[in-house]
C-alpha cells in the first residue's frame, strides 16, 4: 500500500516505545528489592543485560525472523531484513495508521527485550551471570521470535488461524510475552534447583521501596505497552489505557483481601506483585472487554496470583519472585477470560445488522463458547512449546558452560563473584 505519514500516530508510538522502554528498568527495581542485599547488583543486571542483548539481537536478526514475510518453519523469513536497513515504509505492521517502519520495529523491540528480562525472576541467586546471556541470546532467538511470529505474524496462531474455532485476541502479549516467559522461566527454575534454604529460611525481600517504585514504573510503562499496541491515537487505545488504569487497581484490592484473609495483614509486597498481576492479566484483553470485563479480569487475577504465589512450596520448585504465579498464571487468567468477557460490540453495531452480536465476543456477551476454546488451544500450546524449548536449551548450556553458581558463592553472595562489587557499603 501507499504510505502517509500519520505525524500524530507516529509521536504517540514513539512516546509508547519509550515507555515500554522504561518497563525494564522499573523490573530491575521491582525484582532488585525483592532479593536479599548479597544479589541485588546481579539481580538487576539481569534485566539491564537484556537491554543489550536484546536489543542488538533484534536489529540484526529477531526482527525478521518475527515478521519476516511467508514462514521458514517456526519463524518468519528473515530475508531484506537484518539490520533493518532500507526497508520500506510501506512494509511497516502500522502502515495503515502512518507510523513508519523503524518506528514500529523500535517498540517491538521492547517487547522482546522485557519478555527475556521477565524470566529473569525464577533464577535469582543462583544463575551463572554468563549463562545468562548465553540463555537469553538463545533464547530470544528461538523462543520468542516463533512464539511471537505465531500470534502476531504470519505463524498460524494469530489473527487469521486455521487451527482454532474463531480468531484469538492477543492485544497486547498475554500470550506472546507473559505465558511465554512463566512457561520459560518454571522450566529454568527445575533445571536450576532450590536456593539454599528455601522453605527452611526466610528469604525476604531486602528493600520494599525499591519494589514499590518498580511496580510504580511498571504501572507508567505500561500504557505504553497495551495502549501503544493499537499503533494510534485513537479511541481503542483509550479504551486499552483505561483498562489499564481500573484492572491493576482492583487486582491490588484482590490480592490484598485474600493477604488480610489468609495471613492477617495486608502488606506492601501484596499491593506491588497486586498491580503487576492486574497489569499482566489485562495486557491480552485491554482492547476487546469494557470497563466491567477489565475488572472482573483484575479482581479473578488478584486473587488467584495472590493464591498461586505459595504454590511453589506446595510443589517444591523455586520460582525465586513468582514469575510463574504472577506472569504464567496471570496470563492465563487475562487470555482465558477474554473467552468469557470480551466484548466487540462497544461502541458499534456489528456488521451493521441491528442487535447481531460478534462472533468473538465472550461467553458471558452472547458470544458462545468458541472464543473461550480458541483462547485456550492457543495458550496450551504456547505453555508446552514455550516449558520444553526452554527446558531443552537450558539443559544445553547446563551441560557445556554450567547453569549454576557453586555453593560457596551462593551463601557468600553473587553480586561480589560475578561482578566485583557490592549494593552497599558496609558501614565503618
Amino acid at each position: 500500500m501507499d504510505f502517509a505519514l500519520d505525524s500524530g500516530n507516529t509521536a504517540w508510538m514513539l512516546v509508547a516505545a519509550a515507555l515500554v522502554l522504561l518497563m525494564t528498568p522499573g523490573l530491575a527495581f521491582f525484582y532488585g528489592g525483592m532479593v536479599r542485599t548479597k544479589s541485588v547488583l546481579n539481580m538487576m543486571m539481569m534485566s539491564f543485560s537484556s537491554m543489550a542483548v536484546v536489543g542488538v539481537v533484534w536489529v540484526v536478526i529477531g526482527y525478521g525472523l518475527t515478521f519476516g514475510s511467508g514462514t521458514f518453519g517456526l519463524w518468519g523469513n528473515p530475508a531484506g531484513l537484518f539490520g533493518l536497513n532500507y526497508v520500506s515504509d510501506s512494509d511497516s505492521l502500522a502502515a495503515g495508521s502512518g507510523v513508519p517502519f523503524l518506528v514500529m520495529a523500535a517498540f517491538q523491540a521492547t517487547f522482546a527485550i522485557i519478555t527475556v528480562a521477565l524470566i529473569s525472576g525464577s533464577v535469582a541467586d543462583r544463575m551463572k551471570f554468563a549463562s545468562w546471556i548465553t540463555f537469553a541470546v538463545i533464547w530470544v532467538i528461538v523462543v520468542y521470535t516463533a512464539v511471537a511470529h505465531s500470534v502476531w505474524g504470519d505463524g498460524g496462531l494469530g489473527w487469521d488461524s486455521k487451527f482454532t474455532p474463531t480468531s484469538p485476541i492477543d492485544f497486547a502479549g498475554g500470550t506472546v510475552v507473559h505465558i511465554n516467559a512463566g512457561a520459560a522461566g518454571l522450566a529454568l527454575a527445575l533445571l536450576l534447583g532450590l536456593r539454599k534454604g528455601f522453605g527452611k529460611v526466610p528469604l525476604k525481600p531486602h528493600n520494599m521501596p525499591f519494589v514499590m517504585l518498580g511496580a510504580g514504573l511498571l504501572w507508567f510503562g505500561w500504557f505504553g505497552f497495551n495502549a501503544g499496541s493499537e499503533f494510534a491515537a485513537d479511541a481503542t487505545a483509550g479504551r486499552a489505557f483505561l483498562n489499564t488504569v481500573v484492572a491493576p487497581a482492583i487486582a491490588i484490592l484482590g490480592w490484598l483481601l485474600v493477604e488480610k484473609i489468609r495471613d492477617g495483614k495486608a502488606t506492601s509486597l501484596g499491593a506491588a506483585s497486586g498491580i503487576v498481576a492486574g497489569l499482566v492479566a489485562v495486557t491480552p484483553a485491554a482492547a476487546s472487554v469494557d470497563t466491567w470485563g477489565a475488572m472482573a479480569i483484575g479482581l479473578v487475577a488478584g486473587v488467584l496470583c495472590a493464591m498461586a504465589v505459595g504454590l511453589k512450596y506446595r510443589f517444591g520448585y523455586d520460582d525465586s519472585l513468582d514469575v510463574v504465579g504472577v506472569h504464567l498464571v496471570g496470563g492465563l487468567v487475562g487470555t482465558l477470560m477474554i473467552g468469557l468477557v470480551a466484548n466487540l460490540d462497544e461502541g458499534t453495531t456489528w456488521a451493521g445488522v441491528g442487535d447481531v452480536k460478534s462472533p468473538m465476543n465472550g461467553l458471558f456477551y452472547g458470544g458462545g463458547w468458541d472464543q473461550l476454546i480458541t483462547q485456550a488451544i492457543v495458550a496450551g500450546i504456547i505453555v508446552v512449546f514455550s516449558f520444553v524449548v526452554t527446558l531443552l536449551i537450558g539443559y544445553l548450556i547446563k551441560k557445556t558452560i554450567g547453569l549454576r553458581v557453586t555453593e560457596e558463592i551462593e551463601v557468600a553472595g553473587i553480586d561480589l563473584a560475578e561482578h566485583g562489587e557490592t549494593a552497599y557499603e558496609e558501614a565503618k
